[in-house]
């Protein structure tokens, strides 16, 4: 039986942090599982775009979530990013990675072909027959260079019944409204941008899957629940303090920002992989500053 209520509220968006080298740095990963289970996160997203998954082989994506699992033991439910621009290579990764133990994946639209609407249906159309968890949808146009319509999301929702819910980073509240006015009971909308996720909830959606969270989940869980609770005024004031942080988390690029501001938590190490590189001193300084200032837990 599938349960969409554990997607509800605050999800993150986990990084992946690297040593020096380059390699996964799996202690500094531990460590950041367990600041976000104990700050109060409702779930946990691995392999998304925060992970910065398309530099991640296959054999290292299958690792990494192992280790998400084992260390997340059942104290949070799990998502698990699958997704890419060649059907068949996501098929590829229901063989190759051990989604046993996770709860739900999310699955990008396909980024660069830019696909037709309807090649938007046909690829879910084969990820839905041959997943073996609940889908999460990911629309993020910015990233991806199509965006997903809400007819399209409507009807993959409405022919696949294991497609639950959707990350709607479009940016464009009208057409995150459709989705929502237009859904089925039970389908899940959830806010892919930090900034727009009590707006999102405002309109009908049921929470965010978050970036902001990796730095300060209790005061930004705070906010969420404000919004789940109907307290849309609360929310708006609760969250108007760290409007900057959010706004700076994005301005060098994501997961560019909140890697950038994690360093200067002193929780990971500020290591990218190439084409993306490291935040640059001003934005460390600007984060050290929010971070003495707003005590972020």
């Amino acid at each position: 039986m599938i349960t969409r209520e554990k997607f509800k509220g605050v999800g993150v968006a986990m990084i992946t942090p690297f040593e020096n080298d380059g390699s996964i740095d799996y202690a500094a990963l531990g460590r950041m599982i367990d600041y976000v289970i104990e700050g109060g996160v409702g779930y946990i997203v691995a392999l998304g775009t925060t992970a910065e998954t398309p530099t991640l082989y296959i054999p290292e994506r299958a690792a990494i979530a192992d280790f998400v699992k084992k260390r997340v033991a059942g104290r949070v439910p799990l998502v698990i990013g699958v997704g890419g621009n060649s059907t068949s290579e996501v098929l590829d990764q229901f063989r190759e990675i051990d989604l046993d133990g996770a709860d739900a994946i999310l699955s990008v639209t396909p980024y660069y072909n830019k696909p037709s609407q309807e090649g938007l249906y046909q690829h879910f159309k084969r990820v839905s027959e041959a997943s073996p968890l609940p889908i999460i949808l990911y629309n993020i146009p910015g990233r991806t260079g199509v965006n997903m319509l809400p007819e399209t999301t409507l009807r993959i929702a409405r022919d696949f019944d294991n497609v639950i819910g959707v990350k709607e980073a479009s940016g464009n509240i009208e057409q995150i409204a459709r989705v929502i006015a237009g859904r089925k009971e039970g389908f899940l909308v959830l806010s892919g941008d930090d900034g727009m996720a009590i707006e999102v909830m405002r309109h009908g959606g049921e929470g965010v899957i978050s970036v902001a969270a990796n730095l300060f989940p209790v005061q930004f869980g705070h906010c969420i629940s404000l919004a789940a609770e109907g307290r849309f005024d609360e929310a708006d004031k609760a969250y108007e303090p760290f409007d900057g942080v959010v706004k700076a988390l994005f301005a060098e690029g994501n997961p560019t920002g909140v890697k950038c501001a994690l360093k200067a938590k002193g929780l990971i190490g500020g290591t990218m992989r190439l084409p993306l590189v490291e935040g640059t001193r001003e934005l460390y300084d600007k984060f050290k500053g929010y971070i003495a200032t707003y005590d972020l837990h």
